[in-house]
Order: C-alpha cells, then structure tokens, then sequence
C-alpha cells in the first residue's frame, strides 16, 4: 500500500508503467472470457430451448451479432410445441353412472 502512496506522490516511471500494462494484458483474456461465457451460455440455453441450433449463441463473437440473434429469436416461428394448459381438469366418469333409484 505504501508503494502505492509514493507512486502517486512522485509519478509513475516508464518501467512501473510498462509494469501495469504487463499486468492488465494478462488479465485481460481471461476477463474477456469470462464476458463471452456470460452472454453465451445463457443464449445457447435459449436456442436450444427454441428449437434453433445452439450454435447461434456463437453469433454474440461477432460486432452486432447478437442484435441478429435478438432478431432472430423474436421474429422466428419457434419449433417447440406449445405447453400445456396448466390447471385441473376433473376427470369424467365413464360411462356415466344410471340415477339413484327413489328412497322410500
């Protein structure tokens, strides 16, 4: 920490600043990485789940392309069947039961 302090106070040198720049490009990829698999893993779920092949998730790699994907995703007509009606439906006796017979 006081290393720190004393690089504020007397500036930066070109080796401390060669330093930093070592230090953020070996950080970098694996923060990029991370980033990628963040929007991709949730996208691939996603096409999956629609029917699409979930290679399309690779599109969010590419400048824009996850708005192509977006697009896709909203506009398309998906190729999974529709969930069912949720709620209890009573079951129907089969076959339907004769009347009561009249108590006397």
């Amino acid at each position: 920490m006081s290393s720190f302090a004393f690089l504020l106070q007397q500036g930066p040198t070109a080796d401390d600043i060669q330093h930093m720049v070592m230090a953020m490009m070996a950080i970098l990829p694996l923060i990029i990485l991370i980033g990628l698999a963040i929007v991709i893993v949730p996208f691939w779920q996603i096409c999956k789940k629609a029917g699409f092949s979930p290679w399309l998730s690779l599109l969010n790699v590419v400048p824009f392309g996850n708005l192509v994907l977006i697009y896709v995703l909203a506009f398309a007509q998906w190729k999974v069947m529709p969930a069912p009606p949720v709620g209890w439906v009573p079951a129907q006796s089969y076959p339907p039961q004769p009347p009561l017979p009249p108590q006397p």
